[in-house]
């Protein structure tokens, strides 16, 4: 697993379904409804089934071998994918 890209988020929280897009690890919000179902996505380390989950920075989010962590504040982003 690579090393996480760290994401910039405006707010203090952000639902894994937005953030899966944000960082550029699906292609549409749409795209995150089955992998969530069929346990392709991690958050710290664990299986998570929930498109809803609230994130906070910190959080590092997993899928097909790259992985993210929520970043906050205005950070650069620098995404190798």
């Amino acid at each position: 697993m690579s090393e996480p890209v760290d994401v910039p988020i405006r707010d203090e929280k952000i639902r894994l379904g937005q953030f899966l897009k944000l960082a550029n690890l699906i292609e549409s919000g749409s795209d995150a409804k089955p992998l969530l179902a069929d346990g392709q996505v991690s958050v710290n380390g664990e299986v998570e089934t929930r498109r809803g989950r609230q994130l906070v920075a910190g959080d590092v989010v997993a899928l097909a071998g790259q992985s993210a962590r929520v970043a906050s504040g205005e950070v650069e982003i620098d995404v190798p994918w």
